[in-house]
């Protein structure tokens, strides 16, 4: 009897093969969301020195709210530059796009990671050779 006790108490010490693949899982995924986490607050992090460049897609009536709502949202309002497509910013510099066309209800802010030299479009101009990420949204209130 005495020997059953002390296998019983082993057994309960042991971890399943299975069990411990599982834990495993669990912990990789929280790890993977907290530098997600982390990351996503390092990429919100704005540098207020930088221009950001407003795309109102034609909704000039809305310049005004945009960029109040841009500078409440950390950029300076001497650094907010009214896109246009002859002039592209360069790498680290912001755009900030009404979104979405015709009836925006935010605003989408991105960073520009890259610049390549292009031949302008009918459409986007010499912005079609820049690279972005989306880092936030803003409202437009």
């Amino acid at each position: 009897m005495r020997d059953e006790k002390m296998y019983a108490q082993q057994d309960r010490g042991k971890i399943n093969p299975g069990e411990f693949v599982v834990l495993v899982i669990l912990l990789t995924v929280m790890t993977a969301v907290v530098i997600s986490v982390i990351m996503d607050h390092i990429e919100k992090e704005i540098d207020s020195d930088k221009e950001v460049y407003l795309f109102l897609h034609g909704r000039e009536d809305l310049r005004e709210k945009a960029e109040n709502a841009l500078v409440a949202y950390g950029f300076l309002k001497e650094n907010i530059i009214k896109a246009s497509s002859e002039k592209i910013g360069k790498a680290g510099d912001y755009m900030a796009m009404l979104w979405k066309p015709p009836q925006p209800d935010h605003i989408k802010i991105q960073k520009i990671t890259k610049v390549k030299a292009t031949e302008p479009d009918k459409v986007f101009g010499l912005w079609k050779g820049v690279m972005r990420k989306d880092i936030d949204t803003a409202p437009l209130e």
